[in-house]
């Protein structure tokens, strides 16, 4: 067993390159001065084809390059923090890594995945965290919305984003306190456009059609990454597939008699048994959100990781690599979800036992895969229509938007079967 690990070790290294020494992007929590740009390196690197690997549970997830000119100067430029290591000390930390007592993994990355974020074209700069830190970490992507979606560009793609979307036609849930703000009425109004251009007679009905393309996606082999409302409405529109659960303000007539009991949760991503929130004032779409039900002061109100086997779960240790493993918790329209309301088939990677609520979880349908992130901005508690937009140069080693470049970097990783 010894041998194959020694052999596995020179392989990696042949593999880096026969001369040169490597370059160490250290992701612990008092060595590395930008932990979000340093994931923009390591993309930045694959998609040059340089080789890189993700040393898993090593000093926070570090990790490892090739060592050339090019590489040490974007760092610099970009402010990361960067090790040089000769062949021996490569080699040494790589055979600490593969010891069957080490709770580690190296994961070669060799594809920088083609991104896609489903953001409508009117967005304001507060309302997507993922577009924000793509961008801070330059992380390239392409914003998309319904017509490319309709027309299967998805295809094009192989990790998409969900913008903080309403997948069910409600345009939100902002009626109870929203419905005279010209952005609310500008917005419906705009989605009505949208789904006639589009040869649809109902927003909810045009919006199923989108949940679906993108359902098909995932179980085409793609990975979705969704936040906050993006997540239970999503499921919800899935669920109520061919039955009208939508209220005369949203969709011009009633919605249909026991519309609860016709609920299919075989079709849901993530969650069963949840009950939809029928009043078409409330700020809520069914009891999957945990926002109402929650006692949690914000100075106690944290989430943990799970801790995973990295060489028999590369996964989710890959999506749930971190500095640290209790992450400041954030509020959003849904903020966190019922852990009783989870299919068993979901893992849970990030708990609050506090609440008895789930905050990251993941999933796999099809060939493709999956993760649901709660919450609306990691680094804005109670972040609310019309606030400023977080500057996250006061927050380049955030723990909470680590999460989400974990699910952005993870489809590049050579892929191996996973054994649980």
């Amino acid at each position: 067993m010894a041998s194959k690990k020694v052999f596995f070790i020179v392989l990696l290294l042949i593999s880096f390159s026969v001369k040169a020494s490597f370059i160490l992007l250290p992701m612990d929590e008092t060595t590395q001065q930008n932990h979000l740009k340093a994931y923009g390196i390591t993309y930045w690197c694959i998609d040059k084809k340089y080789k890189a690997s993700w040393l898993l549970n090593y000093r926070g997830g570090s990790f490892l390059l090739i060592d050339a000119p090019e590489i040490r100067k974007e760092c610099q430029i970009r402010g990361v923090s960067f090790e040089v290591l000769s062949d021996a000390e490569t080699n040494q930390i790589l055979e600490e890594i593969a010891s069957p007592s080490q709770n580690m993994e190296a994961v070669v990355l060799e594809k920088a995945p083609k991104i896609a974020v489903y953001t409508p074209k009117g967005k304001q700069p507060w309302d997507d965290a993922v577009t924000l830190v793509l961008t801070y970490a330059e992380i390239p992507f392409t914003p998309i919305y319904d017509e490319e979606v309709l027309s299967d560009q998805l295809l094009l793609y192989d990790w998409l984003h969900l913008h903080h979307e309403d997948f069910t036609g409600q345009y939100g849930k902002f009626f109870g306190s929203n419905r005279n703000s010209p952005w609310y009425i500008d917005q419906k109004k705009e989605a009505e456009i949208l789904a006639t251009k589009l040869g649809y007679k109902k927003v909810s009905e045009e919006k199923l059609a989108v949940a679906k393309k993108i359902r098909d996606f995932v179980i085409g082999g793609g990975f979705m990454f969704a936040m906050c409302s993006a997540t239970d409405s999503f499921d919800i529109a899935l669920a109520a597939d061919g039955v009208d659960i939508c209220e005369s303000m949203f969709d011009g007539d009633a919605s249909e008699a026991n519309y609860q009991s016709k609920i299919n949760y075989v079709n849901s991503f993530a969650f069963k048994d949840f009950i939809l929130d029928r009043k078409p004032e409330h700020y809520e779409f069914s009891d999957i959100d945990m926002t109402e039900k929650r006692r949690i002061p914000m100075e106690k109100d944290y989430f943990t990781l799970m801790e995973f086997s990295a060489k028999w779960d590369p996964i989710p240790s890959m999506l749930c690599q971190n500095h640290t493993q209790l992450i400041k918790g954030f509020m959003g329209q849904t903020t966190s979800f019922d852990a009783e309301l989870i299919k068993s088939n979901v893992l849970v990677m990030g708990t609050c036992e506090l609440n008895g609520e789930a905050r990251y979880i993941h999933g796999e349908r099809g060939k493709g895969m999956f993760t649901f992130y709660s919450g609306h901005d990691p680094e804005d508690y109670q972040h609310r229509v019309g606030d400023p937009v977080t500057v996250l140069d006061l927050h380049p080693n955030s723990p909470g938007y680590r999460l989400i470049l974990n699910n952005v970097l993870f489809p590049a990783a050579r892929k191996k079967k996973q054994k649980t």
